[in-house]
């Protein structure tokens, strides 16, 4: 038997009070309690990415993250995303047309702006790796690795 708990995280540079077992993966505290819901459910493993989260500033799957590891840790959804990389990269899908359907696209730009954060002219590896394990379903990658490499050209002027 699931037993709730009060546990209080901090999302979007605001705390909030939850009332939920604390096991519960972020990615459901997100969407059926705060109501953010452009943080997506793809597959519940961590393995397509379409739940991906900055926690402390780095790129994670909240769909197997227990609400109870991020107590006293900052989250930023797609949501309350921002600054230079973020604007960038967000530009950068814009003006290059990333999105296709668009269900895998939160998740793809909070790895890019991950990547761009720590790595301002990552190569196509670079990319690759960072983007590994972010599937779009339909296979815009070329336009994402450009859409990442235009962001970063932009960061530079």
């Amino acid at each position: 038997m699931e037993q709730a708990m009060s546990t209080t995280i901090k999302v979007n540079g605001r705390e909030h009070t939850v009332d939920v077992d604390p096991d519960t993966p972020l990615l459901w505290v997100l969407r059926d309690e705060l109501r953010l819901t452009g943080t997506k459910y793809g597959c519940g493993i961590a393995r397509c990415g379409a739940c991906t989260v900055h926690l402390d500033g780095k790129p994670t799957r909240s769909c197997v993250l227990p609400v109870q590891s991020v107590s006293g840790r900052e989250v930023t959804t797609i949501e309350g995303l921002g600054g230079r990389e973020a604007k960038a990269v967000q530009n950068a899908w814009s003006g290059m047309d990333v999105p296709q359907c668009g269900y895998c696209q939160s998740g793809q730009v909070m790895s890019a702006v991950g990547l761009l954060s720590d790595n301002p002219e990552p190569t196509d590896a670079d990319i690759d790796r960072a983007m590994d394990g972010n599937v779009c379903r339909c296979a815009t990658y070329a336009r994402i690795r450009a859409a990442i490499h235009q962001a970063a050209a932009d960061m530079e002027g």
